[in-house]
């Protein structure tokens, strides 16, 4: 059965990313979508998946445009918060391309560990040998299908590579349940050799180790 057949495929709309979480996120599960922008995954979620699904969102013409697809949004910054969620009240807490825009992403990761089970992070790849090659040979801050803005209108404000996230992972306490790289054009690495390099974004499902 081709995906524009199969009801639950990721609709072909979604980013390459945003299909992969899609496929993370089981059948009648309860999802809130962290800077959910437009609503596109979280609609495409609650329509092929069954999800029950929140949406959080700052701006308001994307809230708008959520409420047009008929999803329950919360307009709330999640640096400052996410106090109008109950503990462990979602299975899954998604936080797509938006870390790195974030002002506090260590303590965002431990707030979505509150709210949810587990948690789907996606990010793009400051460590990526096209990034690497711009810094080194043009001396100017890089752009890219995953980094497309110019150093002074970006929304990007903590970028990290793969090493970092690792790093941060580890130390404050999740596992790593499963990681998916993605190259240049949005598909799935089939080796994590020199991933560092390669990756030019990468999915993580996460779950606290502590108690």
């Amino acid at each position: 059965m081709s995906a524009a057949a199969d009801p639950h495929a990721a609709p072909r709309e979604l980013r390459e990313d945003q299909c992969h979480v899609f496929a993370l996120i089981p059948e009648g599960a309860r999802v809130l979508d962290l800077g959910c922008g437009d609503g596109a995954l979280l609609a495409a979620l609650v329509e092929r998946r069954g999800v029950r699904g929140h949406g959080v969102e700052i701006d308001d013409a994307r809230i708008l445009d959520c409420v047009r697809r008929g999803l329950s949004v919360v307009h709330e910054d999640i640096d400052e918060g996410l106090a109008v969620h109950p503990d462990k009240s979602c299975d899954y807490v998604i936080l797509s391309q938006t870390l790195q825009a974030t002002r506090h992403p260590k303590r965002l990761l431990h707030k979505m560990a509150r709210v949810g089970h587990a948690s789907v992070v996606s990010f793009p790849n400051f460590g990526h040998w096209r990034v690497r090659l711009s810094l080194l040979l043009r001396g100017r801050m890089p752009k890219s299908r995953a980094l497309p803005y110019e150093w002074y209108d970006t929304p990007n404000i903590h970028l990290c590579t793969l090493a970092d996230f690792d790093d941060l992972v580890r130390a404050e306490g999740f596992a790593v349940e499963r990681r998916i790289l993605l190259n240049g054009r949005g598909n799935p690495m089939r080796s994590s050799l020199f991933a560092g390099w390669r990756a030019s974004a990468a999915i993580y499902l996460l779950r606290p180790t502590a108690p």
